[in-house]
Formats: structure tokens, C-alpha cells, sequence
């Protein structure tokens, strides 16, 4: 018979059989809290006072310390102890690197500073300077410089030398749009203050070798990257350097594009998939190595030895390729299959990402909200995982016939294709707006071709470059790369190789991200729920509108959205990079630009000679884009008057909100909804607040009165 208290009984046995089953999912979910933390951070309009983190995180570590011994108690105190932790190591990391330089500007200036790497570029090279001085001023800068040298000049340089050189250089750009890329945001955590291109040639002030560990190992890839490079002729010599060394600067954008549009610009990215073809190679040849000495074979452990060996060799690779994010996350993991193989445990768990993931946000938190750390970590988990849950059925493909051991290879490479492409596709749309169609064929044939020449030939090449008996082995990579490059290319040119797919939203791929996670920590039904995250995510961009105009920071790209495509007006100078940015956000291929006179897009564009009134229709006040001196028209039927140059009292009283150049100077690029109510504004300066990474706003400049002679005056006596 029911009973209240039956049901009470009934719900506290299922909620301990829930406890105990899912007892050991739950420490998974700590790194997921920490990453909450570091995203609220990053999403704040205001920077917190810098005792906030710190304070927090360690009264919320004591409490979850306390409560360890309750798990009910533990289950709420440990991941807002978690979440405060990484909310304070990004409070902690904004702190710690120098402020914002506001000393450059857009107007040729002397250069002077030390190297510290140069990379190749397809027309030219590219320096990093340290201790800049701008025309001979003191004090030098506090963060790194990037110069584009002349393409005709050859002087021979490299990292530790002093040079001196005329160039232009320009802080950090905004945001192509409100909520689009930060690069400012990007090159504050990265120590840089801006980057440019020489207007003279270099002047070598001093030649001094590099000083430091860091800069001796940068010496070392430049070396590498110039011996690859004259060894390996035409495209294949500066692909094969970003395989091998991870500097994609040399590649042309051809190639690069055939990469990114064939689903396989993660080979040229230096990743764990690098890093563990480094580990396997070593410790297959370790333990062949170890084998044929048939004393090291009975009385050594062998496969322990040759896991370490192949611990400290990627490891060395790890420092050498400059510790990128999806290398240190793979280091770690490495580190923890090593101790797993040591201690004959399970080598690869989710346990193991979770510890990396964790890792990498007490060292680098910024890298959280980077595409390189999501697509990283989403690849990776996806791949445990969906293993995890489909090893029941590959188990029945495999099988002791020689058809079927080939079968179920070629299986689990489409399935490892499959599951990091898909899972990591999202993020990919998010920030780039592109999706691959033939990736898992591509990945398929590239990937083997990697793991089984590419890599294996450029280690020992890098392993006899000191010994000047590389040759051969370069060769060998010339050929694999050769190999890889054509998949990339035949594959991008199929017809209809990458599609353009609406923006995900921010909240629509943090809700998808939760989804997954949630779909793969959970072992019982419940991990199902999952689903409905990533549906919804998947989702986003139906349930969000994009603005119908945008304005460029300089005012120089005025952009409208409508059902009849993307229309631009573009101003001498205007950015390329932004234009592009635009139809990303907007998931257009191409843009047009408005009518000189006349009507378009269906009647959302109407123009005369000075002036376009975009997007009015029944019960919507529209744009009134003002492009010349003459009188506009259309004052009465807009909600926002947009311009590149300054436009107001253009209409009269009551004048519409106004987006014009001493607009997009003051706060940023603007965003542009119209709605029946009116204009809805956002410009960049609102989206992301008052950071350390954000410029403080711009001031008129005080011009002092006119100082002129006295004139003379005839006096009467």
C-alpha cells in the first residue's frame, strides 16, 4: 500500500544507489566548475578588485576541505570551490602580465629592440622584438613588438641580435563587430603591443648570441625551419615546417586554405595528435631496441622503460614546438598514461583529461575562451567517450579473420574522423563559420600518412640535423608531406568542400558544450539528458537574430543584412579582415554593394544620389545611411542614421539615434537591430566593458589658441 514515508524510502535508496555509481563521475566535473570560473571572468563588464578571486577561492577551498567527510555537502561546497579557483587564476593571470601600451601610434616611427624569433613568411620575413624603443625614447616597452620586414630584404638576422629599423606599427585591433574575435584581448594575455611592416631596411645594431634557455631553443627551430626549407622544394618545405615545428607563417594562403576548407588544418597545428605520434615512435623503437639484447628482456621492465623514454622524448617536443595549448594538454596526459603504464592501470580516462584540462587553467586560463583549448578538449573527450560506449560493438566486428581485423581498423579510423570532427565542428562554426563536408575521408587517408611517414622521417630528421645526416630523411618527409598536401587540395576542391553555416551564439555553444560534457561524465540513462543541450545548441542560431547593419570601428564598412544577401559600403582603406568577419557572422559567401540610385533587395534598399534608406517595411522605422554632402531623405521613416563621416543635425528635430564616425571612434563598431520599437544599439565598448585588455576611450585632443603677433596700433598722442 503507498504510503508517504514507502515513497521518502523509496527516493533516498535510489538517490544513495545514484551516489554511490556516480560517486567517481563527480570529481569530472570539478575541471568543468573551474572552467565556469574562468568564463565568468572573462564575460564581466568591470574588472573585479583583485582581492575578490583569491578571498573567494580560498574560502570556498576550507569549506569543501570540511565537508569532505559528507558527500551531499561535498557535492554542493567542491565545485563552487572550484569555480572560485578558476575565477581567481584569471583574475590572477590578467594581473601579471604588463598593462596596455599606449604609445603607439599609426605614424612611421624608429624601432630598436632585440629579437627574440623570426619566422618566414610567403613573401619576406617577420621579427619579434623585446625592449622596444620608439625613436630613441626611454623607457622601452614593456611588451613585444611584430615587424613585417621588406620582401627585398635579405639581411641575415636571427633570434638574440639588436636591429634598428623604420617602420609603422599599430597597437591591436577591435573586434571586427560587438562579440566578435578580441584580438586585443588575444595579444594582452600574449604580451604583445602591436605589430607592423618596415618602411626601410633592417639596420643590425649588435649581433649578440641568445641568452636563455627560451631563446636557444628558438635559435634551434629557426635553424631546423631554414635547413627544411632548402632541402624540401616548393610548397611542400614551409607545410612541412608547420607539421613538424608549428610555425604556419610560410605556408601560402592557398595551401592554407585548401587545409582548412579539407577538414585538415589540425595536422599543420602542432597537437596532441603530433605529440603522440612522437611518443609512439619512440617507444616502439625503445622497446625494439630493448628487445634485442636478451638480457634487457628477461630481467628489465621493458615496456616501463620504453614508456618513459617516450615520456622524456615528447616532453622534448613539447618544449620544442613552443608548448603550445593542445600540446601541453596531451603532455599532461602523457605524463598520466606513463604513470598508468608504470603502475599497470588504465592508461586513458577521462580522469586523465579532466587533470590537463585543470593544468592548463591554473597555468593559462586565458586560453579557455580560445578555439585551440574547446577544440582540443572536445576532440579528445568525444574520442574517450564515444570508444567507451561503442567498444561492445566494434569488439563484435573484430574478429580472427584477416577481412575482418581490416574492417574493424577502417572502422575506428572513420569512427576516430567521425567523433573529433563532429564534436569539435561546432566550435569550428562558432568561431569560424565554416563547415568541412568531406573531412572524414580526408582525415582517413592524411592522418595514417602522418603518423606513418610525416612524423616519423622529421624525428629523425630533427635527430640528425646536428650531424649534418638529415638529408635522407627529409627527403622521405618531402614526400609524405607531398602526399598530405595533395589529399588537402583535391579534397577542397569538391564540389561544395566547406559550407557556410549560421553563427552559433555564445550561449548556444555553452549550452552545446554542457551537453556534451554531460553526455559523456555520466555512466547511467541519465548521461541522455546530454542530448537535449546539444539539440538546443545545435538550435541557437534559429533562436537568435544577428543585427540587420553593422559599422566598422573607422566607420569605413557599413554592412546590411537582408533576405536578399549581405550589401556593403566599403570607403578607400577600409579592412579586409573585417569585411570577411561580416559575412562569417552573417553566413554569407559574398556581399554587393548598395545601388548608386534606385531600389534593391526586394524594396530594403531604396537610394538617391547621397543618401539609402535600408530596411523600412510595414511597422519598422528603417536605416538612413547618409554617403554624401546632399540633404538625405528619408529622415521621417528612420530610427538610426548611420555614416562614415560626422552626420549630426543632418535631419531635424526629433532627430533619430545617430551611428557616425565620431560614434564608431568614440565606442567601437556598432551593431544594429531594427525593430518596431526602434533601433536597438550596441556598440563594442558596451559589449565588453571596462577591461584591462580594452583601450580607455579615446579624448579630443586640446588644440591651444592660435598664438599671433600683436598688431600695431596707431595711438593718439
Amino acid at each position: 500500500m503507498w504510503s508517504p514515508n514507502a515513497m521518502v524510502g523509496r527516493i533516498r535508496g535510489a538517490l544513495a544507489d545514484w551516489a554511490e555509481e556516480e560517486r567517481r563521475a563527480f570529481a569530472l566535473w570539478l575541471p568543468v566548475a573551474m572552467g565556469v570560473g574562468v568564463l565568468t571572468y572573462d564575460t564581466l563588464l568591470f574588472e573585479p578588485a583583485l582581492w575578490i578571486g583569491p578571498s573567494l577561492a580560498g574560502v570556498t577551498l576550507a569549506l569543501a576541505v570540511l565537508a569532505r567527510r559528507v558527500f551531499p555537502l561535498l557535492f554542493v561546497c567542491a565545485p563552487i570551490a572550484a569555480a572560485a579557483l578558476g575565477f581567481a587564476c584569471a583574475q590572477l593571470a590578467a594581473a601579471r602580465v604588463p598593462p596596455v601600451e599606449t604609445r603607439l601610434t599609426n605614424h612611421a616611427t624608429i624601432v630598436e629592440g632585440r629579437i627574440e624569433a623570426v619566422e618566414a613568411l610567403p613573401e619576406g620575413r617577420r621579427v619579434t622584438l623585446s625592449g622596444v624603443v620608439l625613436d630613441g625614447q626611454s623607457p622601452p616597452l614593456t611588451r613585444l613588438v611584430r615587424v613585417r620586414i621588406r620582401s627585398n630584404d635579405f639581411v641575415a638576422i636571427g633570434t638574440g641580435d639588436r636591429i634598428r629599423v623604420r617602420a609603422i606599427v599599430r597597437p591591436p585591433s577591435p573586434p571586427a563587430f560587438p562579440g566578435g574575435w578580441d584580438q586585443q584581448r588575444d595579444a594582452f594575455f600574449g604580451g604583445m603591443a602591436g605589430s607592423g611592416y618596415a618602411l626601410a631596411p633592417v639596420e643590425v645594431l649588435a649581433r649578440d648570441p641568445p641568452v636563455g634557455v627560451a631563446a636557444k631553443i628558438q635559435r634551434a627551430r629557426e635553424a631546423a625551419s631554414d635547413r627544411i626549407v632548402a632541402v624540401i622544394p616548393g610548397s611542400a618545405g614551409p607545410v612541412a615546417v608547420g607539421i613538424l615545428i608549428g610555425s604556419q607563417t610560410g605556408i601560402a594562403l592557398a595551401d592554407l586554405t585548401a587545409f582548412r576548407d579539407s577538414g585538415l588544418a589540425h595536422i599543420l597545428s602542432v597537437s596532441g595528435l603530433h605529440i603522440a605520434i612522437v611518443m609512439g615512435f619512440a617507444m616502439a623503437t625503445l622497446r625494439i631496441g630493448l628487445a634485442l639484447s636478451m638480457h634487457a628482456s628477461l630481467f628489465w621492465p621493458t615496456r616501463q622503460l620504453a614508456a618513459v623514454g617516450a615520456l622524456v622524448a615528447g616532453g622534448a617536443y613539447t618544449v620544442f614546438t613552443g608548448t603550445q595549448v593542445p600540446m601541453i594538454r596531451c603532455f599532461i596526459m602523457a605524463l598520466l598514461f606513463t604513470l598508468a603504464v608504470v603502475s599497470a592501470r588504465r592508461a586513458m580516462s577521462l580522469r586523465g583529461l579532466g587533470l590537463a584540462a585543470a593544468g592548463i587553467m591554473l597555468v593559462e586560463p586565458d586560453a579557455v575562451a580560445g578555439a585551440s583549448f574547446q577544440m582540443s578538449f572536445a576532440s579528445v573527450l568525444a574520442l574517450i567517450a564515444g570508444f567507451d560506449a561503442l567498444k561492445p560493438w566494434m569488439k563484435r566486428v573484430e574478429g580472427k579473420a584477416w577481412w575482418r581485423r581490416v574492417l574493424a581498423h577502417l572502422l575506428a579510423g572513420a569512427m576516430t574522423s567521425l567523433l573529433a570532427g563532429g564534436a569539435t565542428m561546432p566550435f569550428g562554426v562558432h568561431h569560424f563559420g565554416r563547415v568541412q563536408i568531406y573531412f572524414v575521408i580526408a582525415n582517413m587517408i592524411a592522418v595514417p600518412l602522418t603518423s606513418l611517414v610525416v612524423m616519423p622521417a622529421g624525428m629523425i630528421a630533427l635527430l640528425a640535423m646536428p650531424f649534418g645526416l638529415d638529408w635522407l630523411p627529409l627527403v622521405i618527409l618531402g614526400w609524405g608531406v607531398d602526399g598530405v598536401l595533395w589529399v588537402a587540395r583535391v579534397t577542397a576542391a569538391w564540389p561544395e568542400a566547406t559550407l557556410t553555416a549560421p553563427h552559433i551564439p555564445a550561449w548556444g555553444l555553452a549550452t552545446l558544450a554542457f551537453g556534451l560534457i554531460w553526455l559523456a561524465l555520466w555512466r547511467r540513462r541519465m548521461r541522455l539528458f546530454g542530448l537535449v543541450g546539444v539539440v538546443v545548441g545545435l538550435a541557437s542560431p534559429a533562436l537568435d537574430r544577428p543585427p540587420d547593419l553593422l559599422v566598422s570601428a573607422d566607420g569605413r564598412l557599413i554592412g546590411l543584412r537582408t533576405d536578399a544577401g549581405v550589401f556593403i559600403q566599403k570607403m578607400p582603406g577600409a579592412s579586409k579582415f573585417t569585411a570577411e568577419a561580416w559575412l562569417r557572422y552573417w553566413a554569407a559567401r559574398e556581399s554587393r554593394g548598395f545601388p548608386a540610385t534606385g531600389t534593391a533587395a526586394g524594396g530594403s534598399i531604396a537610394c538617391v544620389a547621397d543618401s539609402c534608406l535600408l530596411g523600412a517595411h510595414a511597422g519598422v522605422l528603417g536605416a538612413l545611411l547618409v554617403r554624401g554632402p546632399g540633404k538625405p531623405i528619408g529622415c521621417e521613416a528612420a530610427s538610426v542614421i548611420v555614416a562614415a563621416e560626422p552626420a549630426r543635425g543632418l535631419c531635424p528635430k526629433p532627430w533619430p539615434k545617430l551611428v557616425d564616425r565620431f560614434t564608431v571612434w568614440r565606442a567601437g563598431s556598432a551593431a544594429i537591430w531594427l525593430t518596431p520599437q526602434g533601433a536597438r544599439i550596441v556598440t563594442d565598448r558596451e559589449a565588453r566593458g571596462q577591461r584591462p585588455w580594452v583601450p580607455p576611450p579615446p579624448t579630443p585632443r586640446a588644440h591651444a589658441p592660435p598664438k599671433l603677433p600683436l598688431a600695431d596700433v596707431d595711438r593718439a598722442d
